[in-house]
């Protein structure tokens, strides 16, 4: 397809946008203040009060002000996606435009909102936007994958190891060329180890002549139809309708389709918490800057040993008739005695008759949160499997499948072949032949 590393930021042309779409969320809902700083840009930068192209001035004295308002909230965003994102671009647009960091700065200014309606209705994208029709052209059909992230929380990486983790607070799921996708996680009741995902934050990357940069953020109880901006699409370029958001059920279900990349996401609230799915071309997966750099993207490398669950051990001590939850000693987290192990078994049994790890994680969940609403989530986790992965041979996973990946690439050794390992066992076979 050649997408190589075209999926830089289009700086001039995003960070006004950004700047608007993520104002449209209430600062109140969270003590970073980022969505203020951006609103203030863009009030600045936009509508009648834009610089004149050749007022480098203006422009770098509106940049030195967002750049003194991040400053101010850096305290309380660590981890904000959003903010971190809003950094970078001033950075890049202070060297751009040979701003320096000291001079004067301008006084931010009441936005005006543009026109209402988006251009969603463009239909004649260029073939560069649909991934499968360029792919074809150069070799065979793609190769997809899957990851998915439920409950309290368990993680579906992209080679079907399946894990459950702790990892409260911000963890990245996915961070390639085209897009990012982090999550935050809480606990699920106070004091309790047991966290579940209560944001979600979605950055789809300026892609060619397909999409502008666009941002998607849901949270508890606020599942959005739509990018931060309003829109539906990937902006105003001609390939727009590469990248679309479906509301398929009000507050509860989103899907999003970003066909430039092969790439579909449905995003579901259950609950009071959030679920993640989606397929992505293994090219698309891959496609990453630095791989050193990308020990904590979950969906590839999986959560570290250090946050990770020891699910065989948590199901040891608590299935069979009477058994109770693991003492406070366990990796597991606890909860109060809210569903007995026999009722947790008979509710999940309802909803995920097939007892693989999915059935395993929603009783598990019950047991650790008390929070029926958990069944659900591991349902629906599994029904985007069934969408959503390549392989329908390996839609569902059981224990003896299992396997905590990292463990070599943690210890810095690459597997042995088993060819390898065969000669040195014949080696020192006949070391006493030769000795």
């Amino acid at each position: 397809m050649g997408m190589g590393r075209g999926a830089g930021r289009s700086a001039l042309g995003f960070w006004p946008t950004l700047a608007f779409l993520l104002c449209s969320f209430p600062a109140a809902a969270s003590p970073c203040k980022i969505l203020k700083c951006n609103s203030e840009f863009w009030s600045a930068t936009s509508g009648s009060h834009a610089p004149a192209a050749d007022d480098t001035p203006e422009f770098c004295a509106a940049l030195r002000t967002y750049a003194l308002c991040t400053r101010r909230t850096a305290r309380t965003c660590r981890g904000d996606l959003a903010y971190h994102s809003a950094v970078h671009g001033i950075e890049d647009l202070m060297s751009q435009h040979n701003c320096s960091r000291d001079g004067p700065t301008s006084q931010p200014r009441l936005r005006t909102l543009p026109p209402a309606g988006d251009s969603q209705e463009r239909s004649d994208s260029p073939e560069i936007c649909h991934y499968e029709k360029s792919f074809h052209k150069h070799a065979a059909a793609p190769n997809y994958t899957h990851c998915g992230l439920f409950g309290d929380p368990h993680l579906r990486t992209f080679t079907d190891h399946f894990q459950t983790c702790k990892v409260q607070g911000a963890w990245p799921l996915i961070d390639n060329n085209y897009l990012n996708v982090q999550v935050t996680n809480t606990p699920v009741l106070p004091g309790s180890a047991a966290t579940a995902t209560s944001k979600l934050t979605i950055i789809f990357k300026n892609f060619q002549e397909c999409v502008d940069q666009k941002v998607y953020q849901a949270e508890m109880d606020e599942l959005p139809g739509a990018f931060v901006d309003g829109s539906k699409n990937g902006g105003d370029k001609h390939g727009a309708n590469s990248l679309k958001i479906t509301e398929k059920v009000s507050g509860q279900h989103v899907e999003i389709q970003a066909k430039y990349i092969g790439t579909t996401i449905v995003v579901r609230q259950v609950g009071r918490y959030l679920t993640f799915a989606v397929r992505m071309p293994e090219e698309v997966v891959n496609a990453v800057e630095d791989w050193d750099s990308q020990g904590l993207y979950l969906c590839l490398r999986g959560c570290p040993l250090n946050q990770q669950i020891d699910f065989q051990a948590f199901h040891a001590n608590t299935e069979g008739p009477g058994a109770r939850r693991p003492a406070a000693a366990s990796p597991a987290p606890t909860a109060p005695d809210t569903f007995p192990y026999e009722t947790a078994v008979a509710k999940c049994k309802e909803k995920l008759p097939v007892e693989d790890l999915y059935y395993q994680a929603c009783v598990f969940d019950l047991l650790t949160t008390g929070d029926v609403n958990f069944t659900l989530a591991a349902y629906y986790a599994l029904e985007d499997v069934k969408m959503l992965h390549s392989n329908k041979d390996k839609l569902h996973l059981y224990e003896r499948t299992q396997d905590l990946p990292g463990r070599a690439a943690a210890a810095g050794l690459p597997p042995v072949p088993r060819l390898l390992l065969g000669a040195l066992v014949l080696l020192l076979a006949l070391l006493p032949v030769f000795c």
